[in-house]
């Protein structure tokens, strides 16, 4: 009895040994599934924007474009990104969200814009979608939830509707997991850092609307794709001490109220 009670034990200790050290390989990685080819990647983000935009309205007001591009081209210039890589779109939505989409699709809902209290705020976010396009966090994901060959269906016309709403619906509204999050939230606060633009309202905006997490009244996407806001808050206030510098006017405040204003009537 004691025997096979002895070989029982052993059996699952073996088990749990073989499970820890197959978690520890990034398969991924090891059959170089983490990357699609670029003309496969600039097909996707085509074909998904494409489909994605059919139900949207998109902002095409050149003062509120080239505003919150101003914002973009200084986080791309001070942090060596090329802004022509990077598709810039904004939204007209009751929704506060922002989310990237593959081949450098940025979009910004008007809802985000407006709830954001000054221009800084906003680079916050800003920089968060654009660590998550520059660090490939995008296809990361959507190769771990979705599989390859169903991403290269998408792009062969193979993949079915299913295949392609189910794409649209994890970049727009499931979150990354933690570790891909806390890394672009990093990466952040080294574009604010390195843009001169200070990193504490990005903390503020995560605790404002923490408040709202469980208020079901709201419609704060951005919350739910991205959880424990309030914890993210924390790490990134902490990361904005270590990098103090010298903060430089990203947009003057009368820009940034008719910036608001033109999207809120």
């Amino acid at each position: 009895m004691k025997k096979i009670i002895l070989q029982g034990l052993l059996g699952i200790l073996l088990f749990t040994s073989i499970w820890f050290i197959l978690r520890q390989v990034n398969w991924l990685s090891l059959f170089k599934i983490e990357e699609i080819s670029t003309d496969s990647e600039e097909k996707l983000g085509e074909i998904l924007w494409g489909i994605f935009k059919q139900n949207q309205t998109e902002n095409k007001d050149a003062s509120v474009i080239k505003s919150v591009d101003s914002l973009l081209v200084r986080l791309c210039i001070y942090n060596n990104i090329d802004r022509k890589a990077i598709k810039l779109h904004v939204i007209d939505s009751e929704e506060v969200n922002a989310f990237a989409l593959p081949d450098g699709h940025l979009v910004v809902y008007s809802k985000l814009i407006t709830e954001a209290e000054n221009p800084e705020e906003l680079c916050g976010v800003i920089g968060h979608e654009l660590a998550h396009i520059e660090l490939n966090h995008v296809i990361k994901k959507l190769l771990r939830e979705i599989g390859l060959s169903a991403l290269i269906g998408i792009t062969t016309g193979g993949g079915g509707a299913e295949v392609t709403k189910e794409a649209i619906k994890l970049m727009t509204s499931t979150a990354f997991d933690r570790e891909l999050e806390k890394e672009a939230d990093l990466k952040a606060v080294e574009y604010l850092s390195n843009s001169k633009i200070p990193c504490e309202p990005f903390a503020n905006f995560l605790f404002r609307l923490s408040e709202y997490e469980n208020d079901s009244q709201k419609y704060f996407s951005w919350i739910s794709t991205h959880p424990e806001s309030k914890q993210r808050a924390e790490y990134i206030i902490q990361m904005c001490q270590k990098n103090k510098m010298k903060n430089e006017t990203v947009l003057d405040s009368v820009s940034w109220k008719e910036l608001q204003y033109n999207l809120s009537h």
